[in-house]
């Protein structure tokens, strides 16, 4: 049924009609006149029939009256990022990885939920646990009861602490296994059940973050600042993840350990503990060493690693080679093609390599290096003092006297190098496989910059070693729902910006509010990238309208 309206010459009618099938067709049947629509306006008639049948449509009533601002809001809270990030921590086998860890604890509160907790505002309002603890104020967490700062902490020492000696059989030289560890492989091995396949191709790259105060116990050292803070001490955080980009394990190290160092740790324990038998492993260029790679050798691991370019004689042998590249992809037709690639074969002395070329990134290289010596010619004729503090103009300057002069020569070496990257590699895949693999492991480099700045893991204000690794774990959970729910996103073929998504879901709150002495929760408006996010999720969006019980309490924030 449905109201409709008749106009007879200057006069129109309010009717009540409804549809129905009459040999195969439908036809309108009037149900009830109620006289012409000037009339029940003029005499309050239609305003008085609304508000009865109000009583039977609490739905409409009550959510007219809230966007009229006509009820009284006694709390709001965001529920969106609660809804979706809990159903990816449930699906990816967290919560009950760690259901399993904690079974045998007592603590007094959901440590479970505590985690959880500061890895949603990892995701969310990236910033120290102290900031998470207010934070959860305005959000509804599932299943969570207001959690302390105290609490918070506990959870995060919990998370770091070393396991006991009797389960050590594993740990790298810079550091005991701990409880995360347990938790990386618990939850490895679920994954590898699931999908009955086993991890073979891994990337791994490693980052500095540097502590406010003292830094931890023994984590903390003074060492290579990529931050560019060497007068704070740090810790280096590596990070593998497997082909499909999911993120495998983390590892922390003191912040002296040099790159060279951290390699072939995990690829031990990739295979000791987490039961990977054959591993190729594709890092970049700083994890190479002479002594690394005979090492690789010796042991009969397979990897792919850059080598490093102008500074090294190595590439220069290598890419004065003369043979011919092969072009795997041609020039882009449009913006969303894939990049150009060449390849070639280059066998030195038993060393196989690949060489790379870009010739979009050939082009850029060559315009970039105009720029800089067009710059450094006008530089030149304003005097010295100009260019010391520049370290791009220092690369093409040379002093035959007492002033600086461009150097010709060193402006044709760097030629040579433009678009070029070379990779040496002892596996038998083919040259284009090999250059491939290589290129995801950029997704590597991506995946830190989120560590670092989307989910501010940097800086850390934490002393003990313990919660210091449960603080950077955390992160790394953070990671693990952030690229699950891009996987799902990608496999309906949406590709959200994802601070418009986080942005979306923070504007979907539910409302408590008062209308004639009964109470309802209020859902605001699903905007922009919400419904796809839901869907993609399988989380059904709550309801627009629901009523509490006079005698219930508002559920938690």
């Amino acid at each position: 049924m449905f109201i409709r309206t008749q106009t007879n010459g200057s006069r129109t009618y309010l009717l009540l009609v409804e549809n129905e099938r009459v040999e195969g067709r439908l036809v309108q049947r009037v149900l009830h006149r109620f006289g012409r629509l000037d009339e029940l306006r003029a005499t309050g008639q239609l305003d008085a029939l609304i508000q009865s049948l109000g009583r039977f449509a609490e739905k409409v009533v009550v959510l007219d009256a809230h966007a009229k601002g006509e009820t009284l809001a006694t709390e709001t809270v965001t529920v969106g990022p609660g809804l979706v990030f809990d159903r990816l921590w449930r699906e990816t086998g967290i919560r009950d990885v760690l259901g399993a860890e904690l079974a045998t604890r007592r603590f007094g509160f959901g440590v479970e939920r505590a985690i959880f907790l500061t890895v949603l505002h990892r995701l969310m309002a990236p910033g120290s646990d102290r900031a998470a603890e207010r934070w959860q104020e305005d959000y509804r967490v599932p299943d969570a009861e207001p959690l302390s700062l105290h609490q918070l902490y506990r959870a995060m020492r919990w998370l770091g602490a070393a396991l006991p000696k009797a389960d050590q059989t594993g740990a790298t030289p810079f550091g005991p296994r701990t409880r995360k560890d347990r938790i990386e492989e618990r939850l490895f091995a679920r994954r590898r059940d699931l999908f009955n396949q086993q991890l073979q191709l891994v990337f791994f790259d490693t980052t500095s973050i540097y502590f406010e105060g003292a830094g931890g116990e023994t984590v903390g050292q003074y060492g290579h600042s990529k931050d560019h803070r060497p007068d704070l001490r740090q810790m280096v955080v590596g990070v593998v993840l497997d082909m499909d980009g999911r993120p495998v394990c983390s590892e922390l190290w003191p912040g002296n350990t040099t790159d060279v160092k951290t390699l072939v740790p995990i690829v031990e324990r990739l295979q000791q503990v987490f039961q990977v038998k054959d591993v190729c492993v594709v890092a970049d260029r700083g994890m190479i060493s002479d002594t690394t790679i005979a090492d690789l050798d010796d042991r009969g691991w397979f990897y792919i690693l850059g080598v490093r370019m102008r500074s090294s004689t190595e590439a220069r042998e290598v890419i004065a080679d003369d043979r011919r590249f092969t072009t795997l992809v041609g020039a882009r037709t449009t913006s969303h093609d894939a990049a150009p690639l060449q390849v070639k074969d280059v066998t030195i002395d038993d060393r196989r390599y690949v060489v790379c070329r870009n010739d979009e990134e050939a082009r850029k290289d060559a315009h970039d290096r105009e720029a800089i010596v067009a710059a450094l010619r006008t530089a030149l004729t304003h005097g010295d003092k100009a260019l010391v503090g520049n370290k791009g103009y220092r690369r093409f300057l040379k002093t035959p006297g007492p002033h600086f002069a461009l150097d010709e020569a060193r402006i044709e070496d760097d030629a040579r190098f433009d678009g070029l990257w070379v990779l040496r590699t002892n596996t038998t895949l083919a040259a284009r496989d090999v250059a491939i693999a290589y290129k995801q492991l950029w997704m590597v480099e991506t995946i830190f910059r989120t560590m670092k700045s989307v989910l501010e893991t940097r800086p850390i204000y934490h002393q003990r070693d313990d919660t210091i690794r449960g603080h950077v774990f955390c992160s790394f959970l953070a990671l693990v729902l952030r690229q699950e729910l891009q996987r799902r996103l990608a496999a309906k073929g949406w590709r959200l910006e994802w601070e418009h998504l986080v942005h979306d879901l923070d504007a979907l709150h539910e409302t408590t509010v008062t209308l004639e002495e009964r109470r309802y929760i209020v859902r605001s408006q699903a905007k922009r990238t919400v419904g796809k996010v839901f869907q993609a999720c399988g989380v059904a969006l709550p309801p627009a309208l629901r009523s509490l019980p006079a005698s219930s309490p508002s559920p938690p924030g």
